[in-house]
């Protein structure tokens, strides 16, 4: 019951420290005059990926391979058919140009890349597939060149569209930034740590796989801030930007977590999870693909039903499989 205990109350520790993290570190930032664009595509983008990476970090350094890669994975898959499909049944989502024909594709081609990369035994005759040093860097590398992308189009509209920038900034005092820092940053180390040893545990008492829980409950959990925001967002009938954070996250999650993870600790990859990494590829075209059916540009509420009917078969599958 302990380990089941610390295991939810990790999420929480990480949840509520990313928070405070973001809001300690956008005051100090605002003090310092930075404009509130610089600080949604740096501090708040970075510190809302935060559960992930801390997840995936102490994962990769635990030698926990399966866990790493399934998080990952298992995020981009409910970003879009749990977070979008929840988010279009209460509200029609309406998605931005740019979106459609520039980010939407990119992230298409960096899962893409990424199944070229983990793929050594068929693509570079290797014994063994890994995520190498040198893979990290890669992916770190095209992650600058989207941050490029990204700054330019905030920089040419005035509007940020990556995750995080959807509330005013608030300047507090220099004393409480600096304790919502120290505090989110012990917060998120002491819940990712609760969340990985959480996970090996109930992995190994249910006889399930480290994968399996890194692809759903750990994957969910990490997702909860966005899923919170834009299920608020669909209710409130704003929801312009919507799939824009959730296609920008999902590079994130590839280039930078991934990628940070891979250079912090060379990630061995199991063939098994090429059909998870494929998965992203399918739900990252019906994505695309929905965009021009029915109202150009809009996912209607009958695609957000269908997106969520599809997570809950996906994730009923992964449990079947594994348990057979």
């Amino acid at each position: 019951m302990l380990t089941y205990f610390l295991f939810v109350s990790g999420f929480v520790l990480l949840i509520k420290g990313a928070d405070y993290l973001v809001k300690g570190a956008s005051s100090i930032a605002k003090r310092f005059n930075v404009s509130d664009i610089v600080i949604g595509l740096t501090i708040v983008a970075f510190g809302t990926s935060m559960p992930e990476f801390i997840v995936n970090t102490l994962a990769s350094l635990n030698g926990s391979a399966g866990l790493a890669i399934g998080n990952v994975l298992g995020s981009n898959i409910s970003n879009i058919l749990l977070i979008l499909g929840i988010s279009a049944a209460i509200y029609p989502l309406s998605v931005q140009k740019n979106t459609t024909w520039k980010e939407i594709p990119f992230s298409l081609l960096v899962s893409l890349a990424l199944f070229f990369i983990v793929n050594d035994n068929i693509f570079a005759n290797q014994e063994n597939n890994f995520i190498s040093r040198g893979d990290g860097l890669v992916l770190i590398l095209f992650f600058i060149i989207f941050l490029y992308y990204t700054f330019s189009i905030a920089k040419n509209t005035g509007q940020n569209e990556n995750p995080s920038n959807t509330e005013e900034i608030a300047k507090i005092s220099i004393w409480k930034s600096v304790v919502f820092v120290i505090g989110g940053i012990t917060s998120l180390m002491l819940g990712g740590q609760w969340i990985v040893d959480g996970a090996i545990k109930i992995a190994s008492s249910l006889g399930l796989s480290e994968t399996i829980i890194g692809l759903t409950v750990v994957a969910v959990g990490t997702s909860l801030p966005e899923l919170a925001t834009s299920v608020l967002a669909a209710f409130k009938k704003e929801t312009d930007i919507a799939v824009g954070n959730v296609v920008g996250s999902n590079i994130f999650n590839i280039l930078w977590i991934l990628g940070a993870s891979a250079v912090i600790n060379p990630i061995p990859f199991n063939n098994d999870s090429n059909f998870d990494v494929l998965f992203v590829l399918f739900t990252t075209v019906l994505l695309f693909a929905y965009l021009f059916v029915g109202k150009k540009r809009t996912l209607e509420r009958w695609q957000g039903y269908s997106f969520v009917i599809l997570y809950i078969l996906y994730t009923t599958y992964l449990v079947f499989q594994e348990l057979t």
